[in-house]
């Protein structure tokens, strides 16, 4: 059903604005974004933080309403559990049980997408196996480094065996063993009639995979086309030889032939990362809107050590409480003993003050104020006698035979 359309993903002018409190736009974070990914092919979506990619992986899903525009994923809504059935999706972070195991995990999200156990049963081995977690099967994912739980991760994406996967930095804290099987894997995926989109800050990865590429910034598509038109200079040549002597390098082609060395010629290339921070730069050089962070490439004062910083230390630390002209009791002349008591310790008047001994008179009328406390404090311990007592089941007659005294005080009238 999906591929009788033309594209496996398709945008019509998408945008997500989100608002602030009062509804007003605060954040344009898709602008007018029409995007086109062909069925089996993988696709890199690319940009520099805050450029909108993420927002617009969780539109595709439905994750997200969009502002405007329309959004066409094989053919549909992927509000519709018919299509999103045929997606696998894996988000930047990998949220997972942390006190299930690799297998339990697994069999958890095919059942989610109701397959049989038998299918499950083998698709869980498959996929271990697939993406080297075999031996840790029966391990809890919370005990699981970064990088394999980015592999548990994508094999939780591939449970569903769906027609459409979405990738986000699928190899963020992976070791390059692990990064390059990751990439082969997606190949061979290809290969197999998947359709992939992509997001990555790796742009090696992208550059080794990718059949397409879009830059995003501010939320707008910058540059979109495959990856060799886009990085080739077609109007340069270059020659690549084996080693050659410094007379031979003169002579070229004939020269190169009478070694024996092979020549290549063909038009050079710039790498993906260079090709990229270029078309970000040129972005920012025509200021366009972003809601993302963008570098200056300048370092603060305070930290090169540069004049400037060091004065705005020494201004701060010079500058004197001012006191307001209504609070001085005294003339101009008579602040500054303050100002210079300031310095050395502000408020050591106060602090002799509540320092000093108390008369012995206070002293006197503190202590009879306590007396009245203790007694209090007596009878509450007679009361909780008296009810301990009566708890206990203890009689007057056997309060008067001398076992236990009664607990009254003496001179205390029993009737009162």
């Amino acid at each position: 059903m999906a591929k009788d359309t033309h594209y496996a993903i398709e945008t019509f002018s998408l945008t997500k604005i989100f608002p602030d409190w009062w509804g007003r736009a605060k954040v344009i974070a898709i602008d007018g974004l029409d995007l086109k990914v062909r069925h089996n092919e993988i696709y890199g979506l690319l940009g520099p933080n805050g450029s909108g990619k993420t927002t617009t992986l969780k539109v595709l899903l439905s994750l997200l309403r969009p502002t405007k525009g329309k959004v066409v994923v094989l053919g549909g809504d992927t509000s519709d559990p018919k299509i999103s059935a045929q997606i696998g999706y894996l988000p930047e972070e990998s949220y997972l049980y942390r006190y299930l195991s690799a297998r339990e995990t697994l069999d958890f999200y095919g059942r989610i997408f109701g397959l049989p156990a038998k299918v499950r049963k083998l698709r869980i081995d498959t996929l271990l196996e697939m993406v080297g977690l075999t031996g840790m099967a029966h391990r809890p994912v919370g005990t699981f480094s970064k990088g394999m739980a980015r592999r548990i991760g994508l094999a939780q994406a591939l449970i569903n065996d769906p027609e459409l996967l979405i990738l986000d930095e699928p190899t963020s804290g992976m070791d390059p063993i692990s990064t390059r099987q990751m990439k082969d894997l997606f190949i061979q995926l290809a290969k197999r009639g998947k359709t992939i989109l992509l997001c990555s800050h790796l742009l090696a990865d992208v550059e080794d995979v990718c059949d397409r590429i879009g830059i995003l910034y501010g939320g707008r598509m910058q540059v979109e086309g495959d990856v060799k038109s886009l990085l080739q200079h077609s109007d340069e040549k270059q020659i690549h030889t084996g080693p050659i002597s410094a007379e031979a390098l003169r002579q070229i082609e004939d020269l190169v032939r009478s070694e024996q060395a092979q020549c290549e010629v063909s038009s050079p290339m710039d790498k993906l990362e260079d090709f990229f921070i270029s078309t970000v730069a040129t972005a920012q050089e025509q200021k366009l809107p972003t809601s993302g962070a963008v570098s200056t490439g300048e370092i603060g004062g305070f930290l090169t050590g540069e004049a400037g910083g060091s004065d705005i230390l020494d201004k701060l630390v010079s500058t004197k409480l001012s006191v307001p002209e209504e609070g001085l009791s005294g003339s101009a002349e008579t602040t500054e003993p303050e100002a210079a008591d300031a310095q050395h310790g502000y408020g050591d008047g106060l602090l002799e003050e509540l320092t000093k001994s108390s008369p012995e008179g206070k002293e006197a009328d503190v202590a009879s104020v306590t007396e009245p406390v203790e007694t209090v404090v007596d009878d509450v311990e007679d009361v909780k006698q008296d009810i301990l007592d009566e708890l206990t089941g203890r009689s007057e007659s056997q309060d008067s035979s001398g076992d236990k005294s009664s607990g009254e005080r003496p001179g205390e009238d029993k009737d009162a």
